[in-house]
Protein backbone atom coordinates (compact mmCIF):
# COMPACT_ATOMS: atom_id res chain seq x y z
CA UNK A 1 0.00 0.00 0.00
CA UNK A 2 1.26 3.46 -0.87
CA UNK A 3 1.88 5.68 2.19
CA UNK A 4 2.64 9.41 2.30
CA UNK A 5 5.86 10.19 4.12
CA UNK A 6 5.20 11.13 7.71
CA UNK A 7 7.10 14.44 7.68
CA UNK A 8 5.04 16.17 4.93
CA UNK A 9 1.81 15.00 6.56
CA UNK A 10 2.94 16.33 9.92
CA UNK A 11 4.10 19.62 8.39
CA UNK A 12 0.79 20.10 6.58
CA UNK A 13 -1.15 19.34 9.77
CA UNK A 14 0.91 21.79 11.80
CA UNK A 15 0.48 24.50 9.15
CA UNK A 16 -3.28 23.99 9.13
CA UNK A 17 -3.45 24.22 12.91
CA UNK A 18 -1.30 27.35 12.90
CA UNK A 19 -3.57 29.10 10.38
CA UNK A 20 -6.62 28.16 12.39
CA UNK A 21 -5.06 29.65 15.48
CA UNK A 22 -4.41 33.03 13.84
CA UNK A 23 -6.80 35.83 14.90
CA UNK A 24 -9.26 37.18 12.35
CA UNK A 25 -7.98 40.09 10.28
CA UNK A 26 -8.38 43.34 12.19
CA UNK A 27 -10.91 45.85 10.95
CA UNK A 28 -9.61 48.93 9.21
CA UNK A 29 -10.49 52.18 11.00
CA UNK A 30 -11.84 55.14 9.05
CA UNK A 31 -11.94 58.39 11.00
CA UNK A 32 -14.38 60.96 9.57
CA UNK A 33 -13.62 64.51 10.75
CA UNK A 34 -15.43 67.84 10.37
CA UNK A 35 -15.63 71.23 12.05
CA UNK A 36 -19.41 71.20 12.34
CA UNK A 37 -22.12 69.24 14.15
CA UNK A 38 -25.83 68.56 13.67
CA UNK A 39 -25.75 69.86 10.10
CA UNK A 40 -25.78 68.26 6.65
CA UNK A 41 -22.06 67.43 6.83
CA UNK A 42 -22.61 65.53 10.07
CA UNK A 43 -25.72 63.90 8.62
CA UNK A 44 -23.79 62.73 5.55
CA UNK A 45 -21.20 61.13 7.82
CA UNK A 46 -23.86 59.29 9.81
CA UNK A 47 -25.62 58.00 6.68
CA UNK A 48 -22.27 57.03 5.15
CA UNK A 49 -21.46 54.99 8.26
CA UNK A 50 -24.80 53.20 7.99
CA UNK A 51 -24.25 52.49 4.30
CA UNK A 52 -20.77 51.10 4.99
CA UNK A 53 -22.10 48.85 7.74
CA UNK A 54 -24.60 47.41 5.25
CA UNK A 55 -22.21 47.13 2.27
CA UNK A 56 -19.00 46.06 4.01
CA UNK A 57 -19.93 44.63 7.41
CA UNK A 58 -16.96 43.93 9.67
CA UNK A 59 -14.50 45.37 7.10
CA UNK A 60 -14.22 48.98 8.25
CA UNK A 61 -14.92 50.65 11.57
CA UNK A 62 -16.22 54.16 10.79
CA UNK A 63 -15.59 56.67 13.59
CA UNK A 64 -17.18 60.14 13.38
CA UNK A 65 -15.48 63.18 14.93
CA UNK A 66 -17.60 66.35 14.45
CA UNK A 67 -17.16 69.82 15.98
CA UNK A 68 -13.38 70.05 15.40
CA UNK A 69 -12.64 67.16 17.77
CA UNK A 70 -9.58 66.31 15.68
CA UNK A 71 -8.33 69.88 15.47
CA UNK A 72 -9.00 73.16 13.70
CA UNK A 73 -9.86 73.10 10.01
CA UNK A 74 -6.27 73.61 8.76
CA UNK A 75 -5.08 70.72 10.93
CA UNK A 76 -7.83 68.42 9.68
CA UNK A 77 -7.06 69.32 6.07
CA UNK A 78 -3.40 68.60 6.76
CA UNK A 79 -4.35 65.35 8.47
CA UNK A 80 -6.21 63.95 5.47
CA UNK A 81 -3.30 64.88 3.20
CA UNK A 82 -0.81 63.15 5.50
CA UNK A 83 -3.08 60.19 6.21
CA UNK A 84 -3.32 60.72 9.97
CA UNK A 85 -7.04 61.30 9.38
CA UNK A 86 -8.64 59.02 6.82
CA UNK A 87 -11.41 61.42 5.73
CA UNK A 88 -12.43 65.06 6.21
CA UNK A 89 -15.75 66.74 5.36
CA UNK A 90 -15.60 70.47 4.67
CA UNK A 91 -16.85 73.31 2.46
CA UNK A 92 -14.73 73.55 -0.69
CA UNK A 93 -13.55 77.02 0.38
CA UNK A 94 -11.40 75.54 3.14
CA UNK A 95 -9.35 73.33 0.84
CA UNK A 96 -8.47 75.75 -1.95
CA UNK A 97 -4.89 75.58 -0.67
CA UNK A 98 -4.96 71.84 -1.43
CA UNK A 99 -5.99 72.55 -5.02
CA UNK A 100 -7.12 75.92 -6.42
CA UNK A 101 -9.75 74.21 -8.58
CA UNK A 102 -11.95 73.96 -5.49
CA UNK A 103 -12.49 77.72 -6.01
CA UNK A 104 -14.71 77.00 -9.00
CA UNK A 105 -17.61 76.15 -6.68
CA UNK A 106 -17.33 79.45 -4.81
CA UNK A 107 -17.62 82.01 -7.61
CA UNK A 108 -20.41 84.38 -6.49
CA UNK A 109 -23.62 83.95 -8.45
CA UNK A 110 -22.71 80.54 -9.89
CA UNK A 111 -25.57 78.70 -8.19
CA UNK A 112 -29.00 80.27 -7.75
CA UNK A 113 -30.64 77.46 -5.76
CA UNK A 114 -30.04 74.12 -4.03
CA UNK A 115 -31.49 72.38 -7.06
CA UNK A 116 -28.84 73.93 -9.29
CA UNK A 117 -26.12 72.65 -6.98
CA UNK A 118 -27.67 69.17 -7.08
CA UNK A 119 -27.89 69.21 -10.87
CA UNK A 120 -24.09 69.56 -11.00
CA UNK A 121 -22.78 67.45 -8.12
CA UNK A 122 -25.20 64.60 -8.88
CA UNK A 123 -24.63 64.66 -12.64
CA UNK A 124 -23.14 61.16 -13.25
CA UNK A 125 -20.33 62.27 -15.57
CA UNK A 126 -19.40 65.27 -13.49
CA UNK A 127 -19.55 63.26 -10.26
CA UNK A 128 -17.05 60.76 -11.68
CA UNK A 129 -14.81 63.63 -12.77
CA UNK A 130 -15.06 65.28 -9.35
CA UNK A 131 -14.19 62.07 -7.52
CA UNK A 132 -10.89 61.68 -9.35
CA UNK A 133 -9.98 65.32 -9.97
CA UNK A 134 -7.64 65.67 -6.99
CA UNK A 135 -5.90 62.30 -7.02
CA UNK A 136 -2.64 64.02 -7.93
CA UNK A 137 -2.89 65.77 -4.55
CA UNK A 138 -3.34 62.47 -2.74
CA UNK A 139 -7.07 62.79 -1.99
CA UNK A 140 -10.25 61.39 -3.51
CA UNK A 141 -13.73 62.94 -3.25
CA UNK A 142 -16.16 60.37 -1.81
CA UNK A 143 -18.95 62.80 -0.94
CA UNK A 144 -20.33 65.90 -2.68
CA UNK A 145 -22.89 67.63 -0.49
CA UNK A 146 -25.22 70.60 -0.85
CA UNK A 147 -24.65 72.61 2.31
CA UNK A 148 -26.55 75.93 2.53
CA UNK A 149 -26.79 79.52 1.28
CA UNK A 150 -24.14 81.93 2.53
CA UNK A 151 -25.41 84.41 5.13
CA UNK A 152 -23.83 87.30 7.00
CA UNK A 153 -24.04 87.10 10.80
CA UNK A 154 -23.46 90.49 12.42
CA UNK A 155 -23.45 92.12 15.83
CA UNK A 156 -25.43 95.03 14.33
CA UNK A 157 -28.24 95.20 11.76
CA UNK A 158 -26.93 95.12 8.16
CA UNK A 159 -29.66 96.22 5.75
CA UNK A 160 -27.58 98.12 3.17
CA UNK A 161 -24.20 97.61 1.53
CA UNK A 162 -23.02 100.77 3.29
CA UNK A 163 -23.66 99.05 6.64
CA UNK A 164 -20.90 96.56 5.81
CA UNK A 165 -18.16 99.15 5.45
CA UNK A 166 -15.40 98.72 8.01
CA UNK A 167 -16.84 95.51 9.48
CA UNK A 168 -14.36 92.80 10.45
CA UNK A 169 -15.97 89.70 8.92
CA UNK A 170 -14.78 86.13 9.39
CA UNK A 171 -14.66 84.47 5.99
CA UNK A 172 -13.66 81.10 4.67
CA UNK A 173 -10.00 80.95 3.67
CA UNK A 174 -10.87 81.56 0.03
CA UNK A 175 -10.24 84.63 -2.13
CA UNK A 176 -13.74 84.18 -3.50
CA UNK A 177 -15.15 85.08 -0.09
CA UNK A 178 -12.43 87.50 0.90
CA UNK A 179 -12.37 89.64 -2.26
CA UNK A 180 -16.16 90.24 -2.38
CA UNK A 181 -16.04 91.36 1.26
CA UNK A 182 -13.24 93.80 0.39
CA UNK A 183 -15.34 95.10 -2.51
CA UNK A 184 -18.19 95.76 -0.07
CA UNK A 185 -15.82 97.72 2.20
CA UNK A 186 -15.53 95.04 4.89
CA UNK A 187 -12.32 93.56 6.31
CA UNK A 188 -12.23 89.81 5.62
CA UNK A 189 -10.66 87.77 8.41
CA UNK A 190 -10.14 84.03 7.84
CA UNK A 191 -10.43 82.23 11.16
CA UNK A 192 -11.08 78.75 12.51
CA UNK A 193 -14.74 78.21 13.42
CA UNK A 194 -13.75 77.30 16.98
CA UNK A 195 -12.27 80.79 17.46
CA UNK A 196 -15.21 82.82 16.17
CA UNK A 197 -17.42 83.11 19.27
CA UNK A 198 -14.69 84.55 21.54
CA UNK A 199 -13.72 86.99 18.77
CA UNK A 200 -17.33 88.17 18.39
CA UNK A 201 -17.68 88.55 22.16
CA UNK A 202 -14.46 90.53 22.48
CA UNK A 203 -15.11 92.79 19.51
CA UNK A 204 -12.30 91.24 17.48
CA UNK A 205 -14.96 90.39 14.88
CA UNK A 206 -18.13 92.20 13.82
CA UNK A 207 -19.57 89.32 11.85
CA UNK A 208 -19.00 86.14 9.88
CA UNK A 209 -20.06 84.44 6.66
CA UNK A 210 -21.67 81.05 7.26
CA UNK A 211 -24.71 78.92 6.61
CA UNK A 212 -27.69 79.14 8.95
CA UNK A 213 -27.46 75.49 10.13
CA UNK A 214 -24.00 76.26 11.53
CA UNK A 215 -25.24 79.41 13.23
CA UNK A 216 -28.04 77.58 15.01
CA UNK A 217 -26.03 74.43 15.79
CA UNK A 218 -23.46 76.53 17.66
CA UNK A 219 -26.11 78.88 19.12
CA UNK A 220 -24.64 82.06 17.68
CA UNK A 221 -27.93 83.81 18.50
CA UNK A 222 -26.54 84.10 22.04
CA UNK A 223 -23.66 86.22 20.70
CA UNK A 224 -24.96 88.12 17.66
CA UNK A 225 -28.61 88.08 16.67
CA UNK A 226 -28.62 89.73 13.22
CA UNK A 227 -28.39 87.73 10.01
CA UNK A 228 -28.53 89.24 6.52
CA UNK A 229 -29.35 86.92 3.65
CA UNK A 230 -26.85 88.16 1.07
CA UNK A 231 -27.90 85.38 -1.34
CA UNK A 232 -24.70 85.52 -3.36
CA UNK A 233 -23.48 81.92 -3.11
CA UNK A 234 -24.40 78.41 -2.05
CA UNK A 235 -21.90 76.40 -0.03
CA UNK A 236 -20.81 73.04 -1.43
CA UNK A 237 -19.13 70.58 0.91
CA UNK A 238 -16.97 67.60 0.00
CA UNK A 239 -15.64 64.62 1.87
CA UNK A 240 -12.02 63.91 1.01
CA UNK A 241 -10.41 60.55 1.72
CA UNK A 242 -6.67 59.95 1.82
CA UNK A 243 -5.92 58.13 -1.44
CA UNK A 244 -3.08 56.02 -0.06
CA UNK A 245 -5.38 54.70 2.69
CA UNK A 246 -8.15 54.14 0.11
CA UNK A 247 -5.80 52.14 -2.13
CA UNK A 248 -4.69 50.04 0.85
CA UNK A 249 -8.22 48.64 1.16
CA UNK A 250 -9.42 45.51 -0.69
CA UNK A 251 -11.22 46.17 -3.95
CA UNK A 252 -14.61 45.25 -2.47
CA UNK A 253 -14.09 47.76 0.34
CA UNK A 254 -13.07 50.48 -2.13
CA UNK A 255 -16.26 49.80 -4.08
CA UNK A 256 -18.31 49.97 -0.86
CA UNK A 257 -16.75 53.33 0.08
CA UNK A 258 -17.56 54.84 -3.32
CA UNK A 259 -21.10 53.46 -3.37
CA UNK A 260 -21.75 54.49 0.24
CA UNK A 261 -20.55 58.04 -0.38
CA UNK A 262 -22.77 58.50 -3.41
CA UNK A 263 -25.78 56.93 -1.69
CA UNK A 264 -25.29 59.18 1.34
CA UNK A 265 -25.04 62.40 -0.68
CA UNK A 266 -28.24 61.60 -2.59
CA UNK A 267 -30.04 60.71 0.64
CA UNK A 268 -29.05 63.84 2.56
CA UNK A 269 -29.82 66.38 -0.18
CA UNK A 270 -33.52 66.77 0.78
CA UNK A 271 -32.53 66.58 4.45
CA UNK A 272 -30.11 69.46 3.94
CA UNK A 273 -32.64 71.65 2.14
CA UNK A 274 -35.22 71.04 4.86
CA UNK A 275 -32.60 71.65 7.54
CA UNK A 276 -31.94 75.16 6.22
CA UNK A 277 -35.62 76.00 6.66
CA UNK A 278 -35.61 74.41 10.10
CA UNK A 279 -32.53 76.41 11.07
CA UNK A 280 -34.14 79.67 9.92
CA UNK A 281 -37.10 78.94 12.20
CA UNK A 282 -34.82 78.07 15.15
CA UNK A 283 -32.95 81.33 14.64
CA UNK A 284 -36.04 83.51 14.92
CA UNK A 285 -37.50 81.41 17.75
CA UNK A 286 -34.39 82.26 19.77
CA UNK A 287 -34.63 86.00 19.24
CA UNK A 288 -32.54 86.24 16.09
CA UNK A 289 -33.50 88.42 13.15
CA UNK A 290 -33.18 87.65 9.43
CA UNK A 291 -32.73 90.73 7.28
CA UNK A 292 -32.28 91.29 3.55
CA UNK A 293 -31.08 93.96 1.16
CA UNK A 294 -33.44 95.93 -1.05
CA UNK A 295 -33.93 94.57 -4.58
CA UNK A 296 -31.78 97.34 -6.05
CA UNK A 297 -28.96 96.79 -3.58
CA UNK A 298 -29.17 93.03 -4.01
CA UNK A 299 -28.83 93.39 -7.79
CA UNK A 300 -25.93 95.83 -7.44
CA UNK A 301 -24.13 93.54 -4.99
CA UNK A 302 -24.67 90.46 -7.17
CA UNK A 303 -23.21 92.20 -10.23
CA UNK A 304 -20.25 93.53 -8.26
CA UNK A 305 -19.49 90.21 -6.57
CA UNK A 306 -19.73 88.27 -9.86
CA UNK A 307 -17.31 90.69 -11.51
CA UNK A 308 -14.90 90.36 -8.60
CA UNK A 309 -15.16 86.58 -8.61
CA UNK A 310 -14.57 86.12 -12.31
CA UNK A 311 -11.65 88.55 -12.19
CA UNK A 312 -10.14 86.58 -9.31
CA UNK A 313 -9.96 83.35 -11.33
CA UNK A 314 -9.25 84.93 -14.74
CA UNK A 315 -5.50 84.26 -14.53
CA UNK A 316 -5.98 80.68 -13.30
CA UNK A 317 -6.70 78.54 -16.38
CA UNK A 318 -7.43 75.33 -14.46
CA UNK A 319 -9.93 77.07 -12.16
CA UNK A 320 -11.55 78.92 -15.06
CA UNK A 321 -11.90 75.67 -17.02
CA UNK A 322 -13.61 74.00 -14.04
CA UNK A 323 -15.90 77.01 -13.57
CA UNK A 324 -16.88 76.90 -17.26
CA UNK A 325 -17.50 73.17 -17.04
CA UNK A 326 -19.93 73.70 -14.16
CA UNK A 327 -21.65 76.57 -15.98
CA UNK A 328 -22.10 74.36 -19.07
CA UNK A 329 -23.96 71.79 -16.98
CA UNK A 330 -26.16 74.53 -15.54
CA UNK A 331 -26.81 75.86 -19.03
CA UNK A 332 -27.86 72.38 -20.16
CA UNK A 333 -24.92 71.85 -22.46
CA UNK A 334 -23.55 68.78 -20.66
CA UNK A 335 -20.35 68.27 -18.75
Amino acid sequence: MFRLPRRPVLSALLATLALAALPAAAQSTMKLASATINDVQHEWQKVFAEEMAARAPDAVTVEIYPASQLGAIPRMAEGVLLGTIEAFTTPTSFVTNVDPRFQAFDVPGLFASPEEVASVIHDPDYRQHLEEMFLDKGVRVIGAIYNSPTLLLATKPVETLADMKGMKVRTFASPLQMEPMKAAGAQPTPMALSEVTPALQSGGLDGMLAGMPILTAFKYYDTAKYVTDLNFSHIVSVTLVNEAWFQSQPEEVQAAIIASGRAAEEAVFPWGVANVEKANAIWTENGGEILSLSDDEQAAMAAQFLEVGEAEIADQPAVTAEYERIKAILDGNGS
